[in-house]
């Protein structure tokens, strides 16, 4: 016979920083939630209509996440999605706030940003909402373009060929960077 389970709720998720006030304040201003708790090394925003919040820790010894990663680089633990209605406003928005737009772009409806201290954060519009697409500028392709090609990404279709020896073939990380 197992025991019930008991009742969770997911109260905030905490993230890691040089100084958890400096921190808050960033997503204090980016998603205009509220301070419902401050002390020494620990801060949580709480959003206007209810929910799970955020939370924030001084940690000493916080070293921010390499993305994208290469073999022993501090890899990413989590990071967060924020849904937003207009890619190019909320993007314009994090950047004044502070947030840091990632060189490497995986998706044309996706927006890697760091926050101050290096966590990574995604903006995304949610392809189902009613509506046109967001328009992705040509400007921003030709980048993106530029930047696969200068890194000599292998494709999909290369990366999982058979090699010499029947097995698939591994693209080598990029010790450039």
């Amino acid at each position: 016979m197992s025991t019930p389970r008991p009742s969770l709720t997911l109260s905030s998720t905490v993230l890691d920083a040089p100084d958890a006030a400096e921190l808050a304040d960033f997503y204090r201003r980016l998603l205009g939630w509220e301070t419902v708790q401050e002390e020494p090394g620990w801060v949580k925003l709480l959003p206007p209509g209810g929910g799970s919040g955020l939370g924030f820790q001084t940690e000493k010894a916080y070293v921010p996440p390499a993305w994208p990663a290469s073999p022993g680089d501090q890899l990413i633990m989590l990071h967060l999605d924020f849904e937003v209605e207009d890619l190019e406003t909320a993007v314009a928005h994090a950047v004044a706030e502070g947030a840091t737009p990632a060189n490497f772009q995986p998706q044309h409806d996706v927006r890697v940003l760091f926050d101050p201290v290096g966590h990574p954060f995604c903006l995304f519009v949610n392809e189902q909402a009613p509506g046109e697409p967001p328009a992705i500028s040509p400007e921003w392709v030709a980048e993106q373009t530029r930047e696969i090609a200068e890194q000599d990404r292998l494709t999909i279709q290369e990366a999982v060929a058979p090699g010499p020896a029947g097995a698939a073939r591994q693209a080598e990380p990029d010790t450039a960077s």
